[in-house]
């Protein structure tokens, strides 16, 4: 009879054996340099996190895109801007691109530098000599001089709102020739220069008339520039109802403060804005700005308004894939998911956590699998009970309550094989730092174990683990049943429906990256 302690489960031992720690110091499988580059590029924000600090945090992408080759660099630094819709992290990957290939940094800077804002961080992380230079260099002056040059009005104007560094500050580093009077007049009003005013743009122009007089139509100029001015009600109308859709959603107690909804007529506008799904689609939202929204619209916000931002989220989240067969959605609820999904800022950081966001993709997989079982976990299997016809916010505030405990990513597999449920698909929403389960990794983590317990049940079972924090680890191995996606924005609803579908395999996402052209 052969010794039982050796051979007592071929498989088990066929399991991948754990090869890094996470930052709990548990085994965990490290990701390759492609996929760990690809994972921060969508979740990395450059805040303190639970594991992290910042600086932490930006060293560690710093390594990891010069760990690849600059091909995938550039194509990581698009992705990160175009479908992660980051906002810091494009900014530093240009960066180290530009020191490790100036000519494919010129082929993509326009499309991770879209807008004046990019642009000053773009300066700001240069000039911080974290990236390894603290001078611009030829190639990047001349890609901040082409933009400025060659950026609307409108652009100019909305990049002059923000400091460290200014506007102005980045004008006066990067001396850009202007080729005509008009711009060259716009320059010297930006850096507080005499100009002639009639060269002047004709809105900026009406900017400054309207800032002597507070008379006539409201300039049609960005919002910030507005804000200083002493407004009337209807003056602050008139911005509601011409605003884009993230301007709106931002401004809505301060619409309401100003008494913007006491006329019906402003209600309606904002309301059929808030819920049109080609101008949502169009603003590129992030279904947690709109839970950002409702958790902090006024207590006495008009109802038409709550019942719009609902109606968004709705809309914001009807591309979660629905799958055949049973579906499984285990949004991780411990301690450290309570950390603010954007990183700790003090002053600044924000009001969602990585846990409301795994509740709200629990709730939005609950909304449109029929059936779909939510278990959400953190030592344990927590119990909780959603009425499927509640909105995708109401049962994702419910999920988001449950905040606290230690991570056990093995908890609800293990919860299922008790049971001898045989899910199709199962998919996790978590930071992966799980410790409480940890096995010492000899036969994979413990996780990878239960995982593989479902498989003998049902062998086509398909398990996503959806990484929404830069630590660079997995508890789960990638191989053709296991697919780990990072990121928080609707993107990643595509890269799963393709997965549990067949159509991709659990590299799909990288390659995505890859696919990238310049």
């Amino acid at each position: 009879m052969a010794n039982k302690s050796v051979f007592a489960s071929l498989k088990g031992r066929l399991l991948p054996k754990a090869d890094t720690r996470n930052a709990a110091g548990a085994p965990a499988y490290a990701y390759s340099d492609a996929h760990a580059l690809a994972q921060v590029a969508v979740t990395g924000t450059f805040g303190g996190m639970y594991y992290q600090s910042p600086q932490e945090e930006l060293e560690y992408t710093v390594d990891t895109a010069e760990a690849v080759p600059p091909e995938f660099l550039a194509r990581a630094a698009v992705y990160s801007r175009k479908n992660g819709h980051m906002k810091d992290m494009p900014a530093v990957l240009l960066a180290v691109l530009a020191r490790r290939d100036p000519v494919l940094f010129r082929a993509v800077f326009g499309r991770g530098v879209d807008n004046g804002k990019m642009l000053r961080t773009f300066v700001q992380v240069i000039r911080s000599g974290q990236t390894g230079r603290k001078s611009l260099g030829s190639a990047p002056k001349a890609m901040v001089q082409n933009w400025l040059n060659t950026a609307s009005d409108r652009a100019l104007l909305q990049a002059n709102i923000g400091n460290d560094p200014s506007l102005a500050d980045v004008i006066r580093m990067v001396h850009p020739k202007p080729a005509t009077p008009e711009r060259e007049a716009l320059f010297a009003w930006i850096v507080g220069r005499p100009c002639n005013a009639a060269r002047l743009p004709q809105v900026v122009q009406d900017w400054m008339v309207f800032k002597e007089t507070g008379k006539g139509p409201v300039p049609d100029v960005p919002f910030q520039m507005l804000t200083q001015l002493p407004l009337a009600p209807q003056h602050w109308a008139r911005i509601a109802r011409k605003g884009s859709w993230q301007m709106v959603r931002q401004n809505l107690n301060t619409f309401h403060r100003h008494g913007v909804f006491q006329v019906q007529k402003n209600v309606d506008h904002v309301a059929a804005l808030l819920r049109d799904p080609a101008v949502i689609a169009k603003a590129r939202v992030f279904p947690y700005q709109l839970m950002v929204a409702a958790q902090n619209v006024a207590p006495d916000m008009p109802q038409q308004i709550v019942d719009a931002l609902h109606d968004a989220m709705e809309t914001a989240v009807a591309n979660v894939p629905k799958a055949a067969g049973q579906v499984v959605v285990c949004p991780d609820v411990s301690g450290s998911m309570t950390w603010p999904v954007t990183g700790y800022r003090p002053g600044a950081a924000s009001a969602v956590r990585h846990v409301d966001v795994a509740a709200l993709v629990a709730a939005a997989f609950a909304r449109v699998n029929r059936g779909c079982q939510v278990l959400p976990f953190d030592f344990d299997v927590r119990s909780v009970r959603l009425q499927p016809r509640d909105t995708v916010l109401t049962n994702a505030e419910k999920l988001a309550a449950l905040g606290g405990g230690g991570t056990n990513c093995s908890a609800p597999l293990k919860w299922l094989n008790e049971r001898g449920r045989s899910p199709d698909l199962v998919v996790f929403v978590s930071d992966n730092q799980s410790w409480a389960d940890a096995r010492g990794g000899r036969q994979g983590t413990a996780m990878m174990q239960e995982w593989e317990r479902i498989k003998r049940r049902n062998p086509k079972a398909k398990l996503v683990c959806i990484d929404i924090a830069p630590y660079g680890t997995t508890q789960a191995q990638t191989r053709k049943d296991v697919l780990n996606v990072g990121g928080f924005s609707d993107a990643v609803f595509d890269q799963i429906a393709a997965f549990a579908a067949d159509q991709t395999g659990p590299d799909h996402w990288v390659g995505e990256i890859e696919k990238i052209e310049f």
